[in-house]
């Protein structure tokens, strides 16, 4: 089968070549890919000098079963799915029950395939945020991949969603998501917020931190600024009406015993009715993947870039 691995010598340190198909375990179904999405995490790893050549990554791909889990897991042979794993750059990919989720016949194999890190990474750090019904939640990077998932999501849940972007262009993009707000950096809203999604890191993360109400939680899920956060000497006291302010860190893939399959299925579910948009702002066959890599190291995307394999 055809792959996009790591190539050191190729623009984008990436190139298509012929590798061996994967023979599924019992428990994994293997799946035609259809479309992949491209996170940050992914291509810094693949221009990293030292992951080796002929490396296959990808987090992100939909497709359709072709042929079930051997022990009766899963979906059936036929149905269209949005699977999350480690190496899904390829024309087929093993995928266990608890990594893949169901969708519609009908629904486009783009827009499922920015669902998984993005989509999750968004819906279970609000879940731990606790009920956000009336209360103050900052994103920021609220322009990219997990941002928009993220503004979206919280004000479903109802929560009064501050958005920080650092381009204006993206403001009536993002209230038109569900954002009430949008703010060019943290230290530009003046109001407390009882939570934060940070994707940004760095000086970011510090200035967010210090939005937080007392007893707010902030959660660091990104770190796109790749600057260091440096909190100044007095922002852990607890005084001054600042207790009990928390920072959390978030990795989905923390636990390897996590079963996403409902998430997945329910969040495809979401995109094929069109009550979430995916945000696709770059989409092109996996043959133009140097155009795509560019895009996302020059910071000039601002939401999804996705390859179509078909």
């Amino acid at each position: 089968m055809r792959a996009l691995v790591v190539d050191h010598t190729s623009p984008g340190h990436l190139s298509l070549t012929d590798i061996p198909d994967p023979r599924p375990a019992a428990h994994e179904a293997l799946v035609r890919v259809e479309a992949v999405s491209l996170n940050f995490g992914e291509i810094h790893g693949a221009i990293h000098p030292e992951t080796p050549d002929g490396t296959v990554l990808g987090w992100d791909a939909a497709g359709v079963v072709v042929r079930a889990a051997a022990d009766g897991s899963g979906p059936a042979e036929g149905e269209r799915v949005v699977t999350l794993g480690e190496s899904g750059w390829t024309e087929l990919r093993a995928v266990p029950a608890t990594l893949l989720g169901t969708a519609p016949e009908d629904a486009d194999p783009g827009a499922l395939s920015t669902i998984p890190v993005a989509g999750l990474s968004a819906l279970h750090v609000l879940r731990r945020m606790g009920p956000l019904l009336g209360r103050r939640v900052m994103v920021t990077g609220a322009s990219g991949g997990v941002g928009r998932y993220a503004v979206q999501l919280a004000a479903r849940a109802g929560a009064h969603v501050v958005a920080i972007s650092r381009n204006p262009a993206q403001a009536d993009g993002l209230r038109a998501l569900g954002a009430h707000e949008v703010h060019p950096e943290p230290a530009a809203v003046r109001q407390p917020v009882s939570a934060v999604l940070d994707n940004v890191g760095g000086p970011y993360l510090v200035d967010a931190f210090a939005a937080l109400s007392p007893g707010g939680s902030l959660f660091s899920v990104g770190r796109s600024s790749e600057a260091d956060a440096v909190l100044p000497p007095d922002a852990l006291r607890g005084d001054q009406g600042r207790h009990d302010r928390s920072i959390h860190t978030f990795f989905l893939f923390g636990d390897p015993a996590a079963d996403f399959s409902t998430d997945l299925t329910w969040l495809a579910g979401e995109i094929a009715a069109g009550r979430l948009d995916p945000g696709i702002s770059w989409r092109g066959p996996w043959t133009r993947h140097s155009e795509a890599v560019q895009v996302l190291l020059d910071r000039r995307l601002h939401g999804k870039a996705v390859l179509d394999l078909a």
